[in-house]
């Protein structure tokens, strides 16, 4: 077309998100271009994102750029970029869990890596945090699976699972599974309150705080988003965790500065709640409840870097977490959040040194296309 050019790309579905997932061959090198381009393909700023790929929300406004890997420990470098929707911005700082469990698959079926029948493991190097993930993907004839009977809550029917191991992922931003050095930090707000927080780094880092000291059941679904006091007060908790960990200097400028991580939710004990779906949630079908904010909205379930967090979390003694942990099965935890319950695996000794931490995924490839653009994308850049 005269005025307009084409990049190949992949839509994939990975867990509860939704992305792009591109060769990095494919792409300009890290910088200004490459930001451009991608933001314009998502459509945006626009609070719709109408003119792009992007679904208008921060779990459908995802990248992942994937390479053969030259390092002896992995198979395939993945850099995950999170594309912000009315702002003009993009960020490199953390890592999707859910759109992690798509890289093995895309890697096996762009030939990446040799498909094993049964199962093929692919050794993932994340660039954003320097760790390595390790994903087992269900192969048949020489292509990851799709159909099979695993059920991911937040994702219609079933699937092939997925298994992803995090354990390698503990500290991984800021070197420490604890980047205070404390199980508990207080953190004090702006309005004079005092808050318990548990500022935990697993996968990505994130700041856990109890529902009920922000006047929250645990149960709190959308409205949650209406909540301008709350979310306000969850901007300054993210922020002032941000600058705890060494993510950004000023707490004013977190959301510009290190919009993804750390991730902030909220924990509750289990209770009996009703999903987005609506469907009933008894609560001896889990360890705990929470509620996550992504990009000051709340997450429709839970990213799986937040549902590692979280595990980890509770196997710290004194924690945040494990304070409102009732029930505790042995190498599991069982997260209630706002589309069901999801199991992490999680084995800890006494001295909270992981032998597992991960959890399972479904994934499928959504098209296989090329997309378009503006030749006009670079002209005033």
């Amino acid at each position: 077309m005269p005025d307009q050019e084409t990049i190949r790309c992949v839509l994939m579905r990975g867990g509860t998100s939704k992305g792009l997932y591109f060769h990095e061959s494919d792409l300009p090198v890290p910088g200004p271009a490459r930001d451009v381009l991608l933001k314009r393909l998502m459509g945006t700023p626009d609070v719709l994102q109408i003119d792009g790929l992007g679904g208008s929300r921060p779990i459908t406004s995802k990248v992942a750029i994937i390479a053969p890997s030259t390092r002896d420990d992995a198979d395939v470098e993945y850099t995950f970029a999170q594309v912000s929707i009315d702002s003009d911005e993009i960020g490199y700082t953390g890592n999707c869990g859910n759109i992690s469990s798509g890289v093995g698959p895309f890697a096996i079926d762009e030939g990446l890596v040799p498909a094993v029948e049964g199962v093929t493991e692919v050794r993932i190097h994340n660039t954003n945090t320097d760790k390595i993930l390790v994903a087992h993907v269900p192969v048949a004839d020489g292509k990851a699976k799709v159909d099979g009977d695993f059920a991911l809550p937040g994702v219609p029917g079933t699937g092939a699972e997925i298994v992803m191991d995090w354990s390698g992922t503990v500290g991984a931003k800021t070197g420490k599974l604890l980047p205070t050095g404390n199980a508990v930090d207080i953190i004090e707000l702006s309005d004079g309150s005092r808050v318990e927080a548990t500022i935990c780094d697993a996968g990505n880092p994130a700041v856990w705080v109890r529902a009920s000291d922000f006047g929250l059941t645990g149960s709190e679904l959308a409205e949650l988003n209406d909540n301008a006091e709350l979310i306000g007060k969850m901007r300054e908790l993210r922020g002032k965790a941000a600058v705890l960990t060494g993510l950004c200097e000023d707490w004013h400028e977190a959301d510009r500065t290190s919009p993804g991580i750390p991730l902030a939710g909220f924990v509750a004990p289990p209770a009996s709640y009703s999903t987005l779906n609506r469907a009933d949630v008894a609560a001896g079908d889990m360890n705990l409840r929470c509620r996550l904010l992504f990009m000051n909205r709340l997450h429709e379930s839970i990213a799986g870097t937040g549902s590692v967090c979280l595990a980890a979390a509770s196997r710290v003694p004194g924690s945040v977490v494990a304070s409102v942990m009732q029930t505790r099965v042995p190498g599991t935890l069982l997260i209630g959040h706002p589309s069901g319950v999801t199991p992490v695996r999680v084995e800890a000794d006494e001295s909270v040194h992981f032998g597992l931490l991960g959890f399972s995924r479904t994934a499928r490839r959504l098209m296989d296309a090329n997309a378009y653009y503006p030749r006009s994308t670079f002209a005033e850049r």
